[in-house]
């Protein structure tokens, strides 16, 4: 590392919220790390909050099978260039952005990270904004439009669209012509009548089945049940796109759609897309919780829970991160 493309001491130690060893919120301690360097083509990020998605509390139970440990978690978030790796050249130290990190280290007051996967963040927007787009937005995304391949006109079933991902579906189908239905409980639904979703269902009172027919696209992001009763709504030609479980290939083919699970890709130039929208007003972000760090642990169990609008995040202030938490 060029010591040029650093504002950081040579040795030190950051906070960051770790596992040692798989389970519950009990498994969660925030303790002291080693101070990071970036690798090459990497940025090293100081973090001013990081979203919470259910890949973390999945992790954190082990969901995703014998992961190194000890591990940090935590994936979404903005922040601060610090410093920079060798071959880096289009991010500059002092830099505002925000991105994903594949392997965790998000919930940390810092967080290296390869260029592919970071975006400059615009001034309009805050670091809670930031902090909760990307990887939301980004499976919102390419769900939509590239796995899916949703036209202009089409009719797009959206489950769950009052979470983190449903919320970037229904803004992003709508922003591109589609015709969109909406599930999610009552209190949700005046919510996802204001972004205009076109028929809102109440998912506790009404089966969709009975009410909708011949979608061109269904986004599940429930699994299980909700999907095996999806099959039926889809018009032959169909697709249905799950971000939960995989469809399954015999239903597909007797119903005569196309089905698959979706696996998101970080891609700069998506995040910087999503990032222009959001800067311009043209999607909003919707953050229903808002929590120190040190409350990882209840921010986790909030999303194993599920029930919550949008995103939860982390905040990390640098000044008294290192103080006891409440």
């Amino acid at each position: 590392m060029n010591t040029m493309n650093t504002m950081l001491p040579e040795t030190g130690t950051v906070k960051a919220v770790r596992i040692h060893s798989f389970g519950g919120p009990e498994a969660l301690c925030l303790e002291e790390v080693p101070l990071l360097k970036p690798g090459p083509d990497e940025v090293l990020v100081r973090v001013h909050a990081a979203g919470v998605n259910p890949s973390d509390w999945k992790v954190r139970e082990g969901q995703f099978g014998p992961l190194p440990l000890p591990r940090t978690l935590g994936g979404d978030f903005s922040g601060v260039v610090v410093a920079l790796g060798s071959g880096v050249t289009d991010f500059f130290v002092g830099q505002s952005v925000f991105g994903h990190s594949a392997y965790g280290g998000a919930f940390a007051e810092l967080v290296a990270v390869p260029v592919s996967s970071v975006a400059p963040k615009a001034p309009s927007i805050n670091d809670i904004e930031a902090a909760a787009t990307p990887l939301c937005a980004l499976t919102a995304w390419q769900a939509l439009f590239e796995v899916a391949d949703l036209q202009i006109g089409q009719k797009v079933l959206i489950h769950a669209a009052a979470g983190g991902v449903g919320l970037f579906a229904v803004q992003l189908a709508l922003r591109y012509g589609a015709w969109v239905i909406a599930t999610a409980s009552s209190r949700n639904l005046p919510c996802l009548c204001r972004l205009g979703a076109n028929q809102m269902i109440d998912h506790n009172a009404t089966r969709f089945e009975d009410t909708v027919k011949s979608v061109d696209v269904v986004l599940d992001l429930v699994g299980g049940e909700t999907q095996d009763r999806s099959w039926k709504v889809l018009k032959n030609g169909g697709r249905l796109v799950s971000t939960v479980s995989t469809p399954s290939p015999e239903k597909a083919m007797l119903c005569g759609v196309r089905a698959s699970k979706m696996h998101t890709q970080m891609r700069a130039d998506e995040l910087t897309l999503m990032g222009d929208m959001i800067a311009n007003g043209e999607i909003k972000v919707m953050v229903e919780k808002v929590l120190p760090l040190c409350r990882a642990s209840e921010a986790l169990e909030l999303s194993r829970r599920g029930h919550v609008r949008g995103k939860i995040v982390l905040t990390i202030d640098h000044d008294t991160s290192h103080a006891d938490c409440p």
